[in-house]
């Protein structure tokens, strides 16, 4: 059965290689705009689902669709990627010297002998950052990386990591897709 991953994140790619089997990408054109009244974690699950359903419809055959979507949340605020250098460090600066969560949202779409079957779940992990000075924040900023982030870090690039005191829950959530969630869903088609 064909895979399809329905995101063009290096990190998630990465990921998959987790599973074992060959997939290929299809990067999702959906509309990621925010529905009103949608609590953050059925907002996550809901961007997921059109990710995966967008690419769902312009491919056919037994396959599966996978589509995943993560926030980073701070206080019920949800910190999206930043907008320019700035907003990365304010939002570092933000979620410095405390915690925040990430939820990572996860939807697989699976047609099979034609019948078609949808899956979603979503992960939260906790996750605390050391203290990070201002020369610290503008030497990760002026990388660039944290431009196509949620929250503008990535604890796993190791110019960033050294920031992340402790995670509690899973590290594949944090990273953008929660690999035993996904594992769940599919060890049945694998």
């Amino acid at each position: 059965m064909k895979i399809i991953l329905a995101s063009g994140s290096p990190r998630r790619k990465d990921l998959m290689k987790m599973i074992g089997r060959d997939f290929e990408v299809i990067v999702s054109k959906a509309d990621e705009t925010f529905e009103p009244g949608l609590s953050i974690e059925d907002q996550s699950v809901k961007l997921a689902k059109v990710k995966a359903k967008a690419v769902f419809d312009i491919t056919e055959g037994d396959r599966i669709v996978i589509g995943s979507d993560t926030m980073v949340i701070k206080e019920n605020k949800i910190l999206e990627k930043p907008k320019d250098k700035e907003d990365a460090k304010k939002m570092i600066n933000d979620l410095k010297n405390t915690s925040h969560e990430v939820i990572t949202s996860l939807c697989c779409i699976i047609q099979k002998d034609g019948k078609v079957i949808e899956k979603s779940d979503y992960d939260k992990t906790k996750v605390y950052f050391a203290d990070i000075t201002d020369a610290e924040i503008d030497k990760w900023v002026q990388t660039g990386k944290c431009m196509d982030k949620a929250g503008a870090y990535a604890m796993q690039d190791e110019e960033f990591g050294v920031f992340v005191d402790k995670i509690d829950g899973n590290y594949t959530t944090v990273v953008g897709m929660p690999m035993h969630k996904l594992y769940k869903m599919l060890k049945e088609y694998l």
